[in-house]
């Protein structure tokens, strides 16, 4: 019997519309439907780009999953849309969340990673939470 391939991934967590509810849905949601590595403590952070909105709640989990990274990122736009997720006309406007795979098996995928100190901060978090490391990288320590 052929084994199935699995991923690792990292996903950053938004949210800033009734925050502490969506943080909690999403947790629930991912945790159910994919295996669950490891997760950020959750922190809040001042909006980037358009200001006048509340903070947002920002996390990052790290979870494996069988399916294609495409396939992935369709399921995380799902469940988002589950989650109430409406795209508005303002790119960094108010949302009720927002998933993105910042690194695949290892590799940044998502230039945000370097850009934004609300990206970096739980990503660096939970990597050092479990020992990982991105590209090369020496794991860092917790």
């Amino acid at each position: 019997m052929t084994a199935i391939p699995s991923h690792e991934c990292i996903i950053s967590l938004g949210t800033n519309i009734e925050p502490e509810h969506h943080f909690a849905q999403a947790l629930e949601i991912l945790s159910r439907e994919c295996e669950l590595v490891a997760r950020s403590e959750a922190v809040r952070t001042a909006p980037v780009g358009f200001q006048q909105q509340p903070d947002f709640l920002n996390a990052a989990l790290v979870v494996r999953t069988t399916q294609t990274r495409d396939a992935f990122k369709a399921y995380l736009r799902d469940v988002e849309q589950r989650l109430g997720r409406v795209r508005g006309p303002i790119k960094s406007g108010p949302r009720t969340m927002d998933l993105d795979i910042v690194a695949w098996d290892g590799e940044v995928v998502d230039e945000g990673y370097f850009q934004y100190d609300y990206v970096r901060g739980p990503v660096d978090a939970v990597l050092a939470s479990c020992h990982r490391a991105l590209g090369g990288q020496a794991p860092q320590q917790p």
